[in-house]
């Protein structure tokens, strides 16, 4: 099936790509329906795109690629909400805020997405430690990357 993206343009997606949030997520609570599509294979970015609604998209980071030691608890309540069994299948997202610069762009660490890609389901979860993981983390360069 084909979808209108926010920024990719029209893409092509199975039915088997399509992620569901029951809860929505922060703000957006009706929106249930996401599809992750990757934007360069060598950047650790992507777009979390709604299915239904073209102008509901984001672009989503691999937040331990700009915090080398970010690392947090999922809760039992979403362990099982996430229907999670195996650590490999969990995949984590934080949502970019873009600047006119990549350097001046931020990621959300406070509130990651987690998603089950085996059981094709996701949740923004909020976490209590506001001081190591801000909403607003400078992007800056690759941790480990060259200057």
């Amino acid at each position: 099936m084909k979808i209108a993206t926010k920024f990719l343009g029209e893409v092509e997606i199975s039915e088997q790509d399509i992620l569901t949030f029951e809860q929505g997520l922060l703000g957006l609570e009706d929106e249930k329906k996401f599809v992750i599509l990757p934007i360069d294979a060598d950047l650790p970015l992507a777009i979390l795109q709604s299915v239904e609604h073209t102008e509901i998209g984001f672009v989503v980071a691999y937040p331990f690629a700009f915090k080398k030691d970010y690392s947090f608890d999922i809760s039992e309540d979403d362990r099982d909400q996430l229907q999670i069994e195996k650590e490999e299948d969990v995949l984590t997202y934080s949502i970019v805020t873009m600047k006119e610069t990549f350097q001046e762009s931020t990621i959300n660490l406070l509130a990651p997405i987690i998603v089950n890609m085996d059981k094709k389901c996701g949740k923004q979860i909020v976490l209590q430690d506001n001081k190591s993981y801000p909403l607003r983390y400078p992007m800056q360069t690759l941790e480990g990357s060259a200057k």
